[in-house]
């Protein structure tokens, strides 16, 4: 289905391909074949703005995961613009901490489904 695809039908997609370091907001550089994938949805479709919103699992404080979120949120959103040119202007980058999980948080493969960024269609 693709990023197109779930923008389409869900206005969003959660990308599992980016990746941080435990509590850092710097992009690994294993993430970028998912960057450039969602580089592409953007320039492929240029009258688009969309939210980068930063997910992390329960583990640690809540508060220190919601500024955390919201700087992954950010760098997801500097990156494509320094590295892509993708105007600032169609992106926001936030974060929820661990409001929003998709899974159990009980789990180690639960905790791993709620660490991500999702693109959210504005």
């Amino acid at each position: 289905q693709g990023i197109k695809g779930s923008i389409d039908s869900q206005g969003k997609m959660a990308l599992y391909g980016i990746f941080f370091d435990t509590g850092k907001s710097e992009i690994k550089p294993e993430s970028e074949k998912e960057l450039k994938e969602v580089a592409t949805y953007l320039q492929d479709n240029p009258s688009l703005s969309v939210y980068l919103v930063g997910h992390t699992d329960n583990v640690g404080e809540a508060n220190a995961n919601l500024i955390l979120s919201r700087n992954r949120g950010e760098a997801v959103k500097q990156f494509l613009i320094a590295k892509y040119k993708i105007e600032a202007k169609r992106l926001i980058g936030d974060g929820v901490g661990q409001l929003c999980p998709v899974a159990t948080n009980d789990t180690e493969a639960g905790r791993r489904l709620n660490r991500r960024v999702e693109i959210v269609k504005k």
